[in-house]
């Protein structure tokens, strides 16, 4: 039987499950220490008031399997925002 699959808002709690999703990606990237951050690091700038970027969690059922990190820009060119994808990993 297969599960839903669920994309929601990263919430404070999902911290150390982003963290963990950036130590694999970095890892798959051949570059495992260039992570430098930490749990308490992306509570501050994902979570906290007035928060630049922000971070969504995907489920299969209740267990997450993928992250991403996205913010908003702005193109003077084009007078109009847009959305940059930092990252987007789903676990193997």
């Amino acid at each position: 039987m297969s599960k839903s699959i669920i994309i929601r808002d990263a919430k404070p709690s999902d911290a150390k499950i982003i963290l963990n999703f950036i130590t694999e990606l970095a890892i798959y990237e051949k570059e495992p220490d260039a992570v430098k951050t930490n749990e308490q690091a992306i509570l501050d700038t994902l979570f906290s008031e007035g928060a630049t970027a922000h971070s969504i969690i995907c489920l299969d059922g209740d267990e997450p399997i993928g992250f991403a990190v996205y913010f908003y820009n702005y193109s003077t060119w084009l007078g109009k925002n847009g959305l940059y994808l930092e990252d987007l990993y789903v676990s193997p």
